[in-house]
């Protein structure tokens, strides 16, 4: 795959000339990214957000998303991300305030702008990628990033500067939301706001079951769905419910199912 990455201590240059399905599906650091050419589709749970050049999108940390990389027309998608870590984000916050005005939206997909600062901004960042940095230059550009993106919406202060880990929510809501996303069970457990045991627990009271029975179960009932009712293919189905590979998918399909999934389309 046509793939070109540079990557100056969390100021990341990438370019891709081939459609590229794939991303951190955990993100575990905010991520400010600038889309050059290109689109940029995020899924969030069932909502899909899609960027195109031009425009500039914060991903929260401690969220799911998957990412599909579409280059334009002339062969290629090119975007900067700034990745926003707690350390640089402490120094920043030193001296702030938090917003009078709380961001509400629990979204992991913020739009940011227009804003021709930032944009700005991004644009002077592409000379850097040419030359070797300094540990104390990146660390400068960095925090302009973060002082530029509370200049246009100083309400992600409230966003930015919240150090704490995630809090206990509705276990049932955010599986039913998130099951599609092939991470571990300690990730499930931290997101929700509890201990490996504690989330363990807590999910067989409510589905009965274990975690990895109900999640396999549940992705293979979905994959029954897009095949046989949205008419998808296989091939395009599998990454998208979270099985790794077609093959691990059709051996679980025909197990739970006792037919293949071909059969269905």
């Amino acid at each position: 795959m046509g793939e070109q990455t540079k990557d100056l201590g969390g100021i990341i240059y990438s370019t891709y000339t081939d459609a590229n399905r794939s991303g951190e599906q955990f993100i575990h650091e905010h991520h400010l990214a600038y889309i050059i050419s290109g689109s940029l589709s995020i899924i969030d749970g069932g909502q899909t957000d899609t960027f195109n050049a031009g425009d500039i999108v914060l991903l929260r940390k401690n969220n799911l998303g998957k990412f599909i990389k579409q280059p334009a027309k002339d062969g290629h998608f090119i975007a900067i991300t700034i990745l926003l870590d707690n350390e640089t984000l402490v120094n920043v916050s030193k001296g702030q305030q938090l917003a009078e005005e709380v961001y509400a939206s629990s979204q992991a997909v913020v739009s940011i702008g227009p804003d021709v600062l930032l944009t700005n901004y991004f644009h002077s960042l592409l000379p850097y990628f040419e030359e070797v940095l300094t540990e104390d230059l990146i660390h400068y550009k960095k925090q302009e990033a973060i002082l530029l993106l509370l200049r246009c919406n100083p309400s992600l202060r409230n966003i930015l500067f919240d150090f704490g880990v995630p809090g206990k929510i509705d276990l049932e809501e955010f599986m039913n939301r998130n099951f599609r996303y092939n991470v571990s069970l300690d990730k499930f457990a931290y997101l929700t706001g509890r201990s490996l045991a504690s989330f363990k627990r807590d999910f067989e009271k409510i589905f009965n079951t274990s975690p990895n029975r109900w999640i396999q179960q549940r992705r293979l009932k979905e994959a029954h769905y897009l095949i046989r009712e949205k008419k998808q293919k296989p091939s395009d189905v599998y990454l998208e419910v979270g099985f790794e590979s077609l093959s691990h998918f059709s051996y679980s399909f025909k197990q739970f199912f006792g037919k293949n999934p071909s059969s269905l389309s």
